[in-house]
């Protein structure tokens, strides 16, 4: 829950951020940062890695790095509350694609939530408002491809064997990675610094708190909880995303964004329910071995 919180508090200081700074710039900076500081307080953790790790973590860093880079452009035309709830639906996203790559079994229960995720997609489109600003169709669906590689990044967490043995590297090599894979889209026009003092105070925040903290305690957390309901645990974070846009910058809540997120977070709710997914997930994967 305090990844989801910490995640969820992102969307709509990135939001706020990236008006006044590359979305390049903005991440390199900021995945950059978290990286060292992760580093400055575990010095030996990337020393007699495997080139298994190495793969691992570089392979997280790149699917993560493209659906925030992806997510973090699609922001300039969604509100936030909208972007949040988009992403939110890869906690549906996980236990399909599950199926797909890994040959996981699917309940029911979990086909009506990606129904009903799918609805609320259609009401974000089709009405076209929220918040008094304009949902764009091609904003959503980047959004919605950015979903869908972190229901990949969960899945691959979740199951390397190198992710669960070597957590905190894993954790700093994704970090650097998509620090780096950013850092090259923003090097060539030069990188923009935060002006103010409270531009570095979110940087600061989305760099230690919402990246390092979060990245730390999700690469540790998932040592004990399987990829499906490790993404259910994580279904909060659009609640956190429009409670905290609401409250610091006044995003309004129209009915579009209730009916849209009450949809979503009812299909997040059937995944969550008793004999569901969770249960389902621990029996197939059993705990977690001992590091």
């Amino acid at each position: 829950m305090s990844v989801s919180a910490a995640w969820g508090s992102a969307f709509p200081l990135m939001k706020d951020l990236i008006v006044r700074m590359p979305v390049a710039d903005l991440l390199a900076e900021r995945y950059g940062i978290a990286a060292l500081v992760l580093v400055a307080a575990r010095p030996g953790c990337l020393r007699g890695l495997s080139d298994g790790t190495w793969l691992t973590g570089a392979l997280l860093g790149l699917l993560f790095g493209v659906g925030q880079t992806a997510q973090a452009v699609a922001l300039h035309d969604l509100p936030s509350s909208v972007s949040g709830f988009a992403v939110g639906s890869y906690v549906v996203i996980t236990p399909v694609l599950g199926l797909v790559l890994l040959g996981t079994r699917i309940q029911g229960r979990t086909w009506v939530a990606v129904a009903l995720a799918l609805a609320a997609m259609t009401v974000f489109t089709l009405l076209r408002e929220a918040g008094g600003a304009a949902v764009s169709p091609p904003a959503l669906a980047v959004t919605l491809l950015s979903a869908v590689l972190y229901s990949a990044h969960t899945l691959v967490l979740g199951s390397s064997a190198g992710a669960r043995r070597d957590a905190y590297a894993v954790a700093v090599i994704q970090l650097g990675t998509i620090a780096l894979m950013t850092g090259v889209l923003a090097v060539p026009d030069g990188l923009t610094l935060p002006r103010t003092p409270g531009d570095w105070l979110i940087l600061g925040h989305l760099s230690v708190v919402a990246c390092a903290l979060g990245f730390l305690a999700r690469s540790y957390g998932q040592l004990h909880v399987p990829p499906v309901p490790a993404a259910v645990l994580l279904s909060a974070q659009p609640l956190w995303v429009t409670a905290l846009a609401v409250v610091l910058y006044g995003e309004p809540l129209t009915w579009s964004v209730f009916l849209g997120g009450g949809l979503i977070a009812l299909a997040m709710l059937l995944v969550v329910l008793p004999g569901g997914l969770l249960r389902t997930a621990r029996r197939r994967t059993g705990p977690a071995p001992p590091r």
